[in-house]
């Protein structure tokens, strides 16, 4: 899929998410919250502050989305432009100095896969959760926190009040069962 298409979806899912379609604002998540977190993050230059005004950015989203114009801008231009200046309040707030223009914040790198990416993938993503739902239900949340949610293995252990060296193993077995499930 080139960028026309991408910016064409999300153009419509976003006139969607004006209309109240949840799906939509989901889909307009999945694609641009990598790009829109690092903008904030580089702002903020602090995760938790990052995620906190990327969630206020999702919500101006949800509540703001029938102001979005393609004529007057891309979306992902409006989408960056809400981050930043949600970014900068946060900044404001808390007596810092803003740092990054929005022009920066375009040429900053996507790790977000593309939308036709994300599509072919379904069906991997689909399998792998099969393959997860097989494990032991404790090794599986502890998986699914380590690795989706960016936990680290001493946290969850913490967390889940067992050793260290416990939730290593877990993690490891777990991964040599998704190797093999996957590879069935």
């Amino acid at each position: 899929m080139d960028a026309d298409t991408s910016r064409a979806l999300l153009s419509r899912a976003i006139s969607r998410v004006a209309q109240r379609d949840h799906d939509a604002l989901k889909y307009v998540y999945r694609h641009t919250s990598a790009k829109l977190f690092g903008v904030c993050l580089r702002i903020l230059n602090d995760r938790e502050e990052a995620e906190d005004v990327l969630q206020d950015v999702y919500l101006t989203v949800w509540n703001r989305a029938d102001r979005f114009d393609q004529e007057k801008a891309s979306p992902i231009t409006w989408l960056v432009s809400i981050a930043r200046n949600r970014s900068i309040d946060r900044l404001r707030k808390r007596g810092g100095r803003v740092i990054a223009d929005v022009e920066e914040a375009e040429a900053l790198a996507d790790g977000a896969p593309l939308a036709s990416t994300l599509l072919e993938d379904e069906d991997d993503r689909r399998r792998l959760e099969g393959c997860i739902d097989q494990l032991d239900p404790r090794h599986a949340g502890a998986l699914r926190t380590a690795f989706f949610e960016g936990v680290t293995y001493d946290a969850l252990a913490q967390a889940l009040k067992v050793p260290l060296g416990t939730m290593k193993s877990w993690i490891r077995r777990s991964l040599i069962s998704l190797r093999g499930c996957l590879e069935a």
